[in-house]
């Protein structure tokens, strides 16, 4: 890695709950080590508000955040990816676009919690779940000594990340 921020895009289907949590996660905890963006296969056009919520409780500012495609991340002027992280089942399986330059491509899964019905305290209650569990990931990732870090060193270190239990 160089000097400047590590660009890291989070991808999930949709684009509303998982991946736009680890967007705020990645950039709140990584304290401008890391710039993280967030994007969709397939992006519903709506943040859920409760993964809202969970980026407002780590004082990320949601103002612009939305719903966007992954196309948006695979243009000639788009940001060069460092790591590309999948954090949906679905979207891990799908058929990316081409990323410029050669970005380290991990999946790390977790359940979705915008498909738990019941009360918003039960819809609440899953994705505060959900958050702590990306957390917990996210933690390692910006605790890794990504400078001194080979890219196959680095891959190895966040695929073993991806392997842990959530």
């Amino acid at each position: 890695m160089s000097d400047q921020a590590a660009k890291v895009l989070v991808l999930c289907t949709g684009n509303s709950a998982r991946s736009i949590m680890s967007e705020a996660l990645i950039n709140v905890l990584g304290e401008g080590r890391f710039l993280a963006y967030s994007a969709g296969s397939q992006p519903s056009g709506r943040v859920n508000p409760f993964a809202v919520e969970q980026a407002h409780s780590i004082g990320y500012d949601t103002v612009n955040v939305r719903s966007k495609s992954w196309d948006e991340f695979s243009q000639p002027d788009s940001p060069k990816m460092d790591i590309v992280i999948t954090v949906c089942g679905s979207a891990a399986g799908e058929s990316c676009p081409l990323w410029r330059g050669s970005p380290i491509k991990v999946h790390w899964g977790f359940e979705d919690p915008s498909y738990v019905d019941g009360s918003d305290e039960d819809k609440r209650a899953a994705f505060t779940k959900t958050f702590a569990q990306i957390r917990g990931k996210v933690n390692l990732l910006v605790n890794l000594p990504i400078d001194t870090l080979s890219s196959t060193e680095l891959e190895a270190e966040l695929q073993a990340i991806g392997d842990l239990p959530v």
